[in-house]
């Protein structure tokens, strides 16, 4: 009688492994990045290329922005080629110079100049 017995708890036990094996992972799953990290990852393919001072602050306003990382380095490309104030005084400078234009003449020049 205990034959039968110990047989049966074996397959029964058997039984109960084989089915917890076949159910049981066999890679842990991979985990979806977040959104923060997804945007980390976005930003950081859309910065190659740059290179320190640049690259921080490609970084930050990517991350601060609420657009696309192309999108902000558009502006950002297009920001850089704007000639800037010191730019254009330099500019206007050197042509008023070129031209020999002395007091008031100068002063109304180079206002109409920084204006344009």
């Amino acid at each position: 009688m205990k034959a039968p017995l110990l047989a049966l708890a074996s397959l029964v036990t058997a039984s109960a492994l084989a089915a917890f094996a076949a159910d049981a992972p066999k890679e842990p799953p991979k985990k979806e990045p977040t959104p923060q990290q997804q945007r980390m990852a976005d930003c950081s393919h859309e910065s190659k290329g740059m290179k320190g001072d640049e690259h921080k602050k490609f970084m930050s306003e990517c991350l601060k922005s609420k657009e696309t990382p192309a999108e902000v380095k558009a502006k950002m490309t297009a920001a850089a080629a704007k000639p800037t104030q010191q730019d254009k005084m330099k500019s206007c400078n050197a042509e008023a110079s070129k031209k020999d234009l002395k007091g008031d003449e100068r002063k109304k020049f180079m206002s109409e100049c920084l204006k344009g």
